[in-house]
């Protein structure tokens, strides 16, 4: 499991939540707080497919409202749907991580010996 994409495939949608709870946005805005939080090859063409299936589950809202840069922008806030969901990624995120890490203390790696 050389593949980081595969652990970060489960968390990114819960990352984006997080990022809309804190206050309604827009994609680019994700993509940016994503990055600046160390989602450092995370593109704005892998974010807009889980904005939209988000939106398909129900879990956020979207709006388009005026840019002061241009054309109109797509805004996104959390549904009720998507608070319940936040809440129970958190809690399983935080259990799941601290048995990872609970793991990974328990010594350096030995290359299989």
């Amino acid at each position: 499991m050389n593949d980081k994409s595969q652990l970060m495939r489960g968390t990114i949608e819960g990352c984006i939540l997080q990022i809309i709870n804190i206050k309604t946005t827009y994609g680019y805005e994700i993509v940016e707080k994503l990055q600046q939080y160390g989602f450092k090859e995370i593109r704005e063409g892998t974010i807009y497919p889980l904005l939209l299936r988000l939106e398909k589950k129900n879990l956020i809202n979207s709006e388009f409202r005026p840019s002061p840069l241009g054309p109109s922008r797509k805004y996104y806030s959390l549904t009720k749907e998507g608070i319940l969901t936040l809440e129970e990624f958190h809690k399983n995120w935080t259990e799941i991580s601290k048995s990872v890490n609970t793991i990974l203390s328990m010594g350096g790696i030995n290359n299989g010996k």
